[in-house]
């Protein structure tokens, strides 16, 4: 085989998409809420709420993220192949029945990052990355479709029985649930003030941290705050939840 044809070849098959991911296109873009709340300015309104600016310019490398959150059945070959503890739910660590299709949940932090690494040297996404993927070619929405008010054909959300399969709501830009359904563990220590301080390019999140950044909203939320998306959310990394699920990112 000719030199050319094989480095020909090399670039293509490296271009292609890891099965069950979506190319992120890199470049910049706006990172922050551009909107404004109505409580926003009241004195005694949390302060944590504000941790959403302020809106800066951020330059991300292109990555690959997962269409999906990681289901049940995804989850159920690692804990198979690994021996990685179960989500506690699961019982005798067997998967629910039925349930493959559903997005894991009662997963840590490290449980998440163990998954990532296993499933083809992946990892999880950072905060800024997961913002990136949300916000798609929309010019700073409150939503991945737009600024229309959410609807239950958009996401799953406000409900009291759990999260429901993935894409069970469909697509943008081949992208499912990012908001609502379960909230996705990021890479990211949080820190109520990193959007002023961080870098500009690929922003890692701050060096260390109490609790790890949350994103998407879930089954459980109510509109429209927790699930738009530069909400901004937390939990310490050992915190095993029937509201929090992941999925995974890879240069």
């Amino acid at each position: 085989m000719p030199k050319w044809l094989g480095l020909l070849l090399a670039c293509c098959l490296q271009a292609a998409d890891p099965p069950g991911m979506v190319r992120i296109a890199g470049g910049e873009f706006q990172r922050g809420r551009t909107f404004a709340w109505a409580d926003y300015e009241v004195a005694w309104y949390p302060n944590p709420v504000k941790d959403d600016v302020p809106v800066r310019a951020v330059t991300l490398d292109p990555f690959w993220l997962d269409a999906t959150e990681v289901t049940n059945q995804r989850y159920a070959v690692f804990v198979k192949a690994t021996g990685h503890r179960a989500p506690y739910h699961w019982r005798q660590a067997q998967m629910p029945v039925g349930k493959g299709a559903y997005p894991v949940h009662n997963v840590s932090w490290d449980d998440a990052v163990a998954f990532c690494a296993w499933d083809g040297g992946k990892r999880l996404p950072t905060e800024a990355e997961w913002e990136r993927a949300a916000r798609g070619p929309q010019a700073g929405p409150m939503y991945p479709w737009g600024d229309r008010e959410i609807t239950p054909k958009d996401a799953v959300y406000n409900q009291l029985d759990g999260p429901q399969p993935v894409c069970a709501k469909g697509n943008i830009g081949g992208l499912c649930d990012l908001i609502g359904n379960v909230w996705e563990w990021c890479a990211d220590w949080y820190g109520q003030k990193y959007y002023a301080e961080s870098p500009d390019r690929n922003p890692p999140g701050p060096a260390a941290g109490s609790y790890r950044v949350l994103r998407g909203g879930s089954w459980f939320d109510v509109p429209p705050l927790f699930l738009t998306i530069p909400y901004r959310s937390w939990a310490r990394p050992g915190e095993r939840s029937p509201t929090i699920g992941f999925r995974c990112a890879r240069p």
